[in-house]
């Protein structure tokens, strides 16, 4: 039996609850991190806003490389207790629609509506009223992605940001799969993905057509687990 699986992922988190309280912000680069101290600065960025990643700002990016990006940004510290309470709202919100829910972090959640829906257009009408909750209520958005994996629900989520919901369903997972970059699996980052392109697996369609024993043979026991996420 297919599962419905929902990966529920609030958008820019930090800096989408900064926006909500102060609108003044809205459709401004807003950056989530360390004080940049004008290109000096220590630390990361937290998270950004979708406007601060039009000039190649990201998570985990040097605040100081950040700064000489984006000078005009407006760089924030992050206040946890508001983003914890924002935070709590959701997961409130969320735990009401599965008795199998599952928090991933302060901005994610997984619901597994395999017994509480018949199909994925039912899926999708939760996913829309879920959406709709934490707009009225939070005033944030959250990404909605539906699969009957956990894996490929987190994959789907990240594909309509922000506010979007992407429904994979089991007999067109495969097509709209194969020409999405291996780092789109959970798991792989950067250093796995040079070992995957030494062995010429660039696309998450190369890992669904290499059979799980030649999975074993180019890459161990360890490494197979990727075959079997998606």
């Amino acid at each position: 039996m297919n599962r419905l699986i929902l990966h529920c992922d609030l958008d820019c988190f930090y800096a989408a609850v900064e926006i909500r309280d102060k609108p003044q912000y809205k459709g401004k680069a807003v950056i989530i991190g360390a004080d940049p101290k004008e290109g000096k600065g220590r630390g990361v960025i937290s998270t950004c806003s979708y406007e601060a990643r039009k000039f190649g700002l990201h998570s985990g990016m040097p605040i100081s490389q950040a700064y000489i990006r984006c000078p005009h940004g407006i760089y924030l510290q992050p206040n946890f207790k508001k983003y914890s309470q924002a935070s709590k709202q959701v997961m409130e919100i969320l735990s009401r629609y599965s008795k199998d829910f599952q928090q991933m972090g302060n901005d994610e959640a997984y619901l597994d509506l395999t017994d509480s829906c018949l199909n994925y257009e039912k899926a999708k009408e939760n996913a829309l009223r879920i959406q709709k909750e934490i707009i009225e209520k939070v005033g944030l958005t959250i990404s909605i992605g539906i699969a009957p994996t956990k894996s490929l629900a987190k994959i789907a989520s990240d594909c309509n940001k922000p506010n979007g919901i992407t429904l994979f369903r089991p007999e067109n997972f495969n097509v709209l799969l194969k020409n999405m970059d291996i780092t789109r699996v959970p798991g792989i980052g950067k250093k796995t993905k040079v070992y995957f392109y030494k062995k010429g697996i660039k696309k998450i369609g190369d890992i669904l057509n290499t059979s799980l024993s030649k999975m074993v043979n180019l890459f161990g026991e360890r490494r197979i687990i990727y075959h079997t996420l998606i």
